[in-house]
């Protein structure tokens, strides 16, 4: 990977689950920015991913402050975390590696481009000429970073620029690191700040030192720290800092403390099927096999009760992923072949638990099933890996 990925890893995080810095969280204390009765239940709407909902409240909420850049900011993050979950740009199974920034599976829409781009510019707009007025408004420096971050989400996973989203990405830090210098108790401002020292912190020597050239460095207990600091003081970065904190945790093996956020998290948005699937993940990395297996097949049975937006059947494969693990073959193909009972399955879901299931049932000396289940992976889509690995498995059973 070129180091301006690398150097943008830390934004991409938060456009992952926390994109919406500006947003207070559910159950912070004191008004929400800006004051709108909207703006609960708007907030509500988009920790437990109902985008279009959440969408329409900022909307009406924009519409009735058009000068606030908190406002703009709070829509900019809806519709653009929305549009990545719909490009497949974000695969949320996989965030924990490089993967999870690959190539989206389905283009951006233009409309989608142009409205992300205008927001951006009339944020930018809107902070720049107070800051041209007060060049030490804390609160414009801090919405300003917010939407550089933004930006740089968009220019890495949508317009595939990773030199502009590196730029955008170091400015959305060196604005919180202005407001920490300022104001060293705006502790939201350690989010963006926190995420770049543990990124920067973990990276190869050759490119830190490459890096130290241009007046970057990082720190990856500093970072850490930061995360803490911004997740435990209840503001408005609380909730994002929290599962930014539990993804860095996860890639440290610390388990204990990332179990503590999910369990601390997930029940305050009950909507949200992200939280108590890495729940799962997590225990399943503990070597708590049972309850990872418990957890999964909960969050199944939530999401066929309707509890969840989005796409649960991803805690299906997690299930026949544990379940293949153990060397339970017969039961790692039943999880499987849950994801087909879901209406309107994501399709790249589907493709990955029917390889799953077509390699259990080589596994289990069933072939004439195996090779339906990899006709029915390269019939989804012939044209990429899973659908090669298909073909190659229809050539030559699969074996462990």
């Amino acid at each position: 990977m070129r180091s301006p990925r690398i150097l943008a890893f830390a934004s991409l995080l938060l456009g992952l689950f926390g994109s919406m810095n500006v947003c207070e969280a559910a159950s912070a204390p004191g008004p929400l920015r800006p004051a709108d009765p909207l703006s609960q239940s708007a907030v509500e709407h988009y920790y437990n991913l109902d985008h279009d909902a959440a969408i329409q409240d900022f909307e009406k909420i924009a519409a009735r402050h058009p000068n606030d850049a908190f406002a703009l900011n709070h829509l900019l993050s809806a519709i653009l975390v929305r549009e990545l979950y719909r490009m497949g740009a974000i695969n949320t199974g996989e965030y924990t590696n490089d993967s999870f920034i690959g190539n989206a599976h389905r283009p951006a829409d233009p409309a989608q481009k142009e409205h992300i781009k205008q927001l951006v510019q009339q944020a930018e707009k809107i902070e720049d000429a107070e800051l041209a007025r007060n060049p030490n408004d804390v609160d414009m420096l801090y919405a300003r970073g917010v939407t550089r971050a933004q930006f740089a989400l968009y220019t890495a996973l949508i317009e595939r620029a990773w030199f502009s989203a590196l730029r955008n990405a170091v400015g959305a830090r060196h604005d919180h690191e202005r407001v920490l210098e300022l104001d060293p108790k705006y502790t939201d401002a350690k989010l963006v700040v926190g995420a770049h020292n543990y990124v920067m912190g973990n990276l190869p020597l050759a490119v830190k030192i490459a890096v130290a050239l241009v007046g970057l460095s990082g720190d990856k207990e500093k970072g850490l720290q930061y995360l803490n600091d911004a997740y435990h003081a209840n503001g408005e970065t609380s909730v994002d800092a929290g599962v930014v904190l539990m993804v860095f945790l996860r890639r440290e093996h610390r388990y204990s403390e990332a179990l503590q956020i999910t369990g601390a998290l997930g029940p305050r948005f009950p909507r949200n099927y992200l939280l108590p699937l890495e729940e799962a993940n997590l225990l399943r990395l503990s070597g708590k096999t049972d309850e990872a297996e418990e957890q999964y097949r909960r969050v199944w049975q939530n999401g066929r009760e309707g509890k969840y937006n989005l796409h649960y059947e991803i805690a299906a494969i997690g299930l026949g992923d544990l379940l293949r693990s153990e060397k339970k073959y017969q039961s790692a193909a039943a999880a499987y072949e849950m994801v087909g009972e879901v209406t309107d399955a994501d399709p790249e879901l589907l493709q990955k638990a029917n390889l799953g299931a077509g390699e259990m049932y080589d596994q289990l000396q069933k072939r004439d099933l195996a090779l339906k289940k990899y006709e029915a992976v390269v019939a989804a889509n012939s044209g990429n890996a899973a659908a090669d690995k298909a073909r190659n498995r229809m050539k030559e059973a699969y074996r462990e």
